[in-house]
């Protein structure tokens, strides 16, 4: 039979994850409600004889930008130039939009060729988060919701409103805490090994330890994970005091003008997504 292209349904989505989990990318154990929510059009699978062969994902956010990632070939599928069919489907469903992606370092060139550029970096900290006291914070809650999105729009550069809705709702292995004057954020998610923070919004370095503090309540001796900008070596000298040791690194490129970040400390709400 031929390979055809088709977009995923919530139940594929969660075995697309379950592959991501094999490749040692570490979802959360609630991320596919929100994800699909993000744009339930925007994520794509190849098939075969009903087997899912490739995956990726371009989640319009905007009318002006969009977000690529989940790019996951099958490795029985590889070789066959099936990944890159179903990335220009994918691709296509962009149209115009600016897209940006975090790749791991050895696919640079292949997207390059593809009309990528690379603007920077993103460095993962992993380790036990120190615990300590957080002051000026509190458990977001729903009311949160609205002030949360615009930290991030404003911090990221770009507006996420369908995606991030849903990610900060609470939920029981997803928790929120937003500062005292509402001008911080953070969120933790339990993985399938430890725990995520992202995104993480903070004006200064005291802020972003009080709302790493915040979060290390939530993950305890676990190990835990943020993904920062290598750009950013106050929040990096901050991860690195909290216990966290840097460990692998993606490209942050852009298909069109890149979005740049604000000068406020800033941690990605996910790789997948932007």
């Amino acid at each position: 039979m031929s390979v055809t292209h088709r977009r995923m349904t919530k139940a594929d989505l969660g075995l697309v994850l379950d592959w991501a989990a094999a490749e040692g990318w570490n979802p959360g154990l609630d991320d596919t409600a929100p994800f699909h929510a993000a744009d339930p059009d925007g994520f794509f699978i190849a098939v075969e004889d009903e087997q899912i062969l490739a995956a990726i994902s371009v989640v319009n956010h905007t009318d002006d930008y969009a977000f690529l990632g989940l790019y996951i070939c099958a490795p029985e599928a590889r070789g066959r130039g099936i990944a890159y069919e179903l990335w220009q489907t994918a691709m296509a469903h962009a149209g115009e939009r600016t897209v940006g992606l975090d790749g791991v370092p050895e696919q640079q060139e292949n997207y390059i060729k593809s009309g990528f550029e690379l603007v920077g970096s993103t460095v993962r900290h992993t380790g036990p988060l120190a615990s300590g006291p957080a002051a000026d914070t509190r458990p977001a809650n729903a009311a949160d919701i609205g002030r949360m999105t615009e930290l991030e729009a404003v911090a990221s550069g770009v507006a996420k409103p369908r995606f991030l809705t849903q990610w900060f709702r609470p939920a029981p292995t997803r928790h929120g805490f937003i500062t005292a004057d509402g001008t911080g954020m953070v969120v933790i998610r339990e993985c399938r090994d430890g725990y995520k923070i992202g995104p993480l919004v903070a004006r200064s370095d005291v802020q972003a330890r009080n709302l790493l503090q915040a979060a290390a309540a939530i993950s305890g001796e676990a190990d835990v994970s943020i993904d920062v900008p290598a750009s950013d070596r106050t929040l990096t000298g901050i991860c690195r005091e909290l216990g966290l040791a840097p460990g692998f690194e993606t490209a942050r490129m852009y298909r069109g003008a890149p979005i740049f970040e604000s000068d406020m400390l800033y941690a990605v709400a996910t790789l997948e997504l932007g």
